[in-house]
């Protein structure tokens, strides 16, 4: 029994590691489980299905297998910052068990590429977001941050927040794909992109919060419409 539950054990990682790097290459759209069963040596046809369920629960087994390590990595930081209130230190706590990963994973690695894949897809992309903002580590990070941005609107924290993931997403995967294909890289290391990343992060969510006026009530910003006034000719 031990050993059928280790083999069983070793066929889901191959499956994992399989559809990670087709997710990488080709977009996960683009690959179907039999090509990914066929690729981590299945002659099941439905090997993905049986170990995993669906393309949604294959993804989602994905993420975790990324953020069981980013979660430590998290703990870890989140414990040495304790309760600062620098804005600083709690976006280094998003960022930096994100590069660290990568950096130990080495070269080549496709999750960061995998993971901006599933992003392109609306239903997945919902998944990966569950899934990292639910650990207690994640949690914790969003609540410290927010903590220090009182003044904050809502609608305006969850659109910091979308472009948040999209520049953490997309930066690191371009970073692994020039890496794995040998191109010059703009940050000399992993630790010079966290840097980078943290920043231009802060520079996001410090920056000042220009006011809508209601519809109608001022002039668009190409000069074309006019705020309403008292009837009177706009040359008067």
């Amino acid at each position: 029994m031990t050993g059928r539950v280790e083999r069983a054990q070793e066929t889901r990682e191959a499956i994992l590691d399989v559809a990670e790097r087709l997710f990488a290459e080709r977009g996960v759209g683009e690959v179907s489980n039999r090509q990914i069963g066929q690729a981590a040596g299945q002659a099941n046809n439905f090997a993905v299905g049986y170990h995993f369920g669906t393309r949604a629960d294959l993804v989602r087994a994905i993420v975790r297998r990324y953020t069981a390590d980013t979660e430590e990595r998290r703990l870890r930081m989140l414990e040495e910052i304790g309760d600062s209130a620098d804005l600083r230190a709690w976006i280094s706590c998003l960022v930096r068990p994100a590069t660290d990963h990568l950096d130990a994973l080495g070269v080549p690695s496709r999750r960061a590429r995998c993971l901006a894949q599933v992003t392109t897809v609306p239903a997945l992309r919902q998944i990966v977001t569950e899934e990292s903002t639910a650990t207690p580590s994640m949690r914790r990070t969003l609540q410290g941050m927010l903590r220090l941005l009182p003044d904050l609107p809502e609608q305006v924290h969850r659109a910091r927040g979308d472009m948040t993931y999209l520049l953490i997403a997309h930066t690191l995967a371009e970073r692994e794909r020039a890496l794995h294909e040998g191109e010059p890289t703009a940050q000399a290391s992993w630790e010079a992109v966290a840097v980078g990343l943290v920043d231009a992060l802060t520079g996001l969510w410090q920056a000042p919060v220009t006011p809508h006026p209601p519809p109608g009530d001022a002039e668009r910003i190409n000069g074309r419409t006019r705020p309403a006034d008292d009837g009177g000719s706009p040359h008067d």
